[in-house]
């Protein structure tokens, strides 16, 4: 009888650590109508602080990957999820922007930056065959998180006000993610297996092992590397900016704020479709097509939005793009390691990620910005449509793995 694979364990713990860290990342739409009518403050101010979050998350994800690829993961969630929880627990206590920007954008920030990074690259070094659609089920979490955060927010702001809603969302953050931390191992031969639970006789080896990883330096001096990284920045540039401002855009076309975080909570939803589809889309075509399929979803999805005047369309626009958004954030770390392999794959996605929370960093603040001197979201929504596009096209220009290999100096003798 086969016995249980402890990569089942990989991916349950990454699905619980996706789900609180999205989740609590999706909150951030939810507390910002807060902020406006407690403290007054602009939209661009509020959603400065979302920015620098998304930058410092960015940053520590190369620094993280970095450790993980030598030390591995158990260490570094429980450090991260600590902090997480503790940044939580203290917004409870702000009073002027720089509180906001000291405990979310940096505290909260360092706790976001591994959940991706550590959980995804962690995944891909226990499954080989079945990588895609593991990321895809660790993934769901997000989609699940996604969809009942912005709920249980809207309800316990509802109840027991926005400050002690925070300190019941930090406790509980930082409990769970430090107890779900310590079933976190780097890789199957940690333990004397191999990658999808394949025994040593048998098992055809050679299609269950990475032989032909390049390391992070012959990585980095590809162009298909930073083809890669430039698309993911038009990626983030466009979903951080959904995240951050869908619920204000919503309330601003006359939603209430419960049905404007129903908005969200359904791209949370349908993101779980887009997730699995996805990871099961990227075993079989593999990422590069993955990726195109995404890129023309979320392009319909944006052209949509634009034309979104009555409450069923927000709805249709978010049940469009949560499938482009599940999708997105399924297939980086599998088309990292499909093209570049296993060895460096934790700082080469911390990298690919922290060149994606550059975008993340601007769109955010941008579309605030642009919302403050118009008093609309029309140009910001046509913005984003243009940079899917630039997205779009780079994807086209990605080459077959085994021609990246082509862009490096042949090697001495």
């Amino acid at each position: 009888m086969k016995k249980y694979f402890y990569g089942y364990n990989i991916v349950t713990a990454g699905f619980f650590i996706q789900g609180i860290c999205i989740g609590a990342m999706f909150t951030y739409g939810v507390f910002f109508t807060e902020f406006q009518q407690e403290f007054g403050w602009s939209r661009g101010l509020i959603s400065g602080a979302s920015s620098l979050s998304f930058f410092v998350m960015g940053a520590g994800a190369i620094f993280f990957g970095t450790l993980n690829d030598r030390f591995g993961p158990r260490i570094i969630l429980t450090v991260s999820g600590f902090l997480l929880g503790i940044g939580y627990l203290l917004m409870s206590f702000i009073q002027v922007p720089w509180h906001l920007y000291i405990l979310y954008g940096v505290l909260v920030g360092i706790g976001f930056s591994t959940h991706d990074v550590i959980t995804l690259s962690t995944v891909a070094r226990w499954f080989i065959r079945f990588r895609g659609r593991m990321t895809g089920l660790t993934k769901v979490g997000t989609g699940v998180g996604q969809f009942i955060a912005p709920i249980v927010a809207t309800g316990l702001i509802a109840v027991y006000g926005w400050r002690n809603a925070y300190l019941m969302i930090g406790g509980f953050s930082l409990i769970v993610l430090v107890l779900l931390a310590q079933l976190m191992k780097l890789d199957p031969q940690s333990i004397g297996v191999l990658p999808d639970g394949e025994s040593n006789t048998g098992a055809d080896i050679t299609a269950n092992t990475d032989s032909d990883s390049l390391s992070s330096r012959e990585a980095l001096r590809t162009l298909q590397f930073w083809i890669i990284c430039i698309a993911e920045f038009t990626v983030f540039f466009c979903l951080l900016t959904v995240i951050v401002h869908i619920i204000p855009h919503a309330q601003d076309q006359g939603l209430r704020p419960t049905l404007a975080a129903a908005v969200l909570s359904t791209i949370g939803s349908v993101s779980i479709i887009g997730r699995i589809v996805t990871g099961s889309l990227i075993d079989k075509i593999g990422g590069k097509r993955s990726l195109i399929f995404c890129f023309i979803i979320l392009i319909s999805s944006l052209i949509w939005l634009q034309l979104a005047a009555e409450i069923w369309m927000l709805f249709v626009f978010a049940f469009v793009y949560g499938f482009a958004h599940g999708g997105f954030f399924t297939v980086m770390s599998p088309l990292i390691a499909e093209r570049f392999g296993i060895d460096s794959l934790g700082q080469l996605f911390g990298i690919v990620l922290f060149v994606g929370t550059l975008g993340g960093t601007i769109g955010p603040t941008v579309s605030g910005y642009i919302f403050d001197v118009t008093g609309s979201y029309q140009a910001s929504f046509a913005v984003l449509t243009g940079i899917a596009i630039l997205g779009l096209v780079l994807i086209l220009f990605l080459r077959v793995k085994p021609e990246t290999r082509s862009l490096l100096p042949p090697a001495a003798d």
